[in-house]
């Protein structure tokens, strides 16, 4: 540390002997117990955001009445809405300077997490008497506040797991719990939620389908906030970090929002590859229900699909870990996209047959989900990134600019989804025109397989951030230091 002192190019940065030493051991690893428990978090985040990518488009045309193209519409706007307020929530979260022993993250989260239960429900409900009109508006404010609770949810949830651990090895684990409870909500919710709806629907004389879907929503919301209780009592925020409190702290707003998408460049390469990943991972999502009702003629096959194909992806997602130690995490990601597009592209020139369709979507969607676990631990790299280029730490609002590339992608996924819909001519509960049936097919597949391919492009040639690079980064800021000095702040 002597060396670095003397060779210092910004002497005036040096605020005591404390930051002199070793602030955090990057090398050593948190308990096993707390990288599990933060998986738990995505679980039941997925038991309430899954649930509305995979169901609500159904849930608003067919049990509701409201049309494929003003859901279209609905999705669209709402997502863009919430895309925006993600910096807002950022800020927010970055701005609080009253830190108590629970940490900066975990509260907003677990708050946050409980009113999302609840408008959960909210979106799986339709007032009766509602005309054509007022339903359009209902749908549209409850997914906009929906969506803005999300973001004060995910937000917290996602810039924990840089101040819980530095090691790159926890932050692959920890990847892999968080892809893994999302995949295995995932899982339950296409294997469950259909036939839960309809047990409580067609199982009780007078209960509507629209009632069935508000009490399997319910369901699904209590598990959710349960689950995310688990990560809030499991977690600690053990990473020490310099922070800027009282008169000194400098207030985040949306010049500081752009300027951390523009200034960090893994940010960037992230942002970019995540509209592609995951509009072909929601549209993929959104099509399987209609799929299995109309191009393959049985609804009872889309809980059996989501079986296979969201179960062979937790098993793949469990290999991350070691891919990850073997090949990096760049390189898996790039490999897994190619494999992912392969698969997804050829399933749409093959005639249609239940046993290849599965195979093929089996592949390309375990082949999406291990760089999607991947990309969480890319996230929080970044996040260090960020700090170790401008010395100041910047978590809640780097990923919220990272978010928003999600709610992007979500948008273009529902549009995608919704407007094919509408282009080719679809009528619920009816048979569908061979137009319409394509179109379904080309949603589901043709779509997906082409994002993955510019998804691997976009990671293979702009995300310059892999493991050697990021050993050096990490090095630096367990001493406290950043690119060209010492980082100020007092240690929280």
């Amino acid at each position: 540390m002597s060396e670095n002192a003397a060779t210092n190019p910004h002497p005036e940065a040096d605020v005591s002997t404390q930051d002199e030493a070793m602030i955090n051991d990057s090398s050593k690893q948190i308990p096993t117990r707390e990288k599990i428990a933060y998986g738990f978090g995505d679980f039941g985040n997925g038991f309430m955001f899954d649930l509305g990518q995979a169901y609500l488009t159904k849930f608003w045309i067919d049990a509701c009445g409201i049309g494929a193209g003003a859901v279209a519409g609905i999705f669209a706007f709402t997502k863009i809405f919430d895309a925006f307020m993600d910096p807002i929530a950022g800020s927010v979260i970055d701005n609080r300077k009253k830190i108590g022993k629970q940490g900066k993250f975990r509260p907003v989260m677990m708050i946050s997490a409980i009113i999302l239960g609840i408008m959960t429900v909210v979106t799986f409900t339709m007032p009766s008497g509602l005309s054509g009109t007022q339903k359009i508006i209902y749908a549209y404010a409850a997914y906009m506040i929906w969506g803005l609770v999300y973001s004060f949810t995910n937000d917290p949830y996602g810039s924990l797991a840089s101040v819980m651990s530095r090691n790159s090895q926890d932050r692959s684990f920890m990847a892999t719990s968080r892809q893994v409870g999302s995949v295995g909500a995932q899982f339950i919710a296409g294997v469950a939620f259909i036939p839960l709806m309809g047990m409580i629907a067609n199982g009780n004389t007078g209960v509507k389908e629209e009632h069935g879907y508000f009490w399997a929503a319910a369901v699904f919301a209590v598990i959710g906030v349960l689950m995310f209780a688990v990560c809030f009592f499991g977690t600690k925020e053990n990473v020490k970090v310099h922070r800027n409190t009282g008169d000194n702290a400098q207030k985040e707003g949306f010049k500081d929002y752009i300027r951390v998408i523009f200034k960090n460049g893994p940010l960037g390469a992230l942002i970019l590859m995540t509209l592609f990943t995951i509009s072909a991972m929601n549209t993929n999502n959104q099509m399987m229900v209609f799929y299995a009702q109309y191009n393959l003629g049985n609804i009872g096959l889309q809980p059996i699909v989501n079986a296979i194909m969201m179960g062979c992806s937790i098993v793949g997602v469990f290999m991350i870990p070691t891919l990850t130690k073997h090949f990096g995490q760049k390189r898996t990601a790039m490999w897994s996209f190619v494999i992912g597009a392969a698969a997804n592209i050829l399933n749409y020139f093959l005639p249609s047959n239940v046993i290849t369709f599965v195979v093929l979507v089996t592949i390309g969607y375990t082949a999406l989900a291990i760089p999607n676990g991947i990309t969480w631990a890319m996230v929080s790299n970044a996040i260090d990134y960020g700090e170790w280029r401008s010395g100041v730490r910047k978590e809640a609002i780097t990923y919220a600019a990272f978010n928003f590339s999600r709610k992007l992608a979500q948008s273009l996924a529902a549009l995608v989804s919704a407007g094919v819909l509408a282009l080719t001519g679809y009528v619920a509960n009816a048979k569908q025109t061979p137009e319409a049936l394509n179109g379904i097919k080309a949603a589901m597949t043709l779509y997906p397989g082409i994002c993955l391919l510019v998804a691997a492009v976009v990671i293979g040639f702009l995300y310059k951030l892999d493991d050697k690079n990021f050993a050096k980064v990490a090095d630096d800021l367990d001493h406290g230091r950043w690119e060209h000095g010492k980082i100020s702040g007092n240690l929280k």
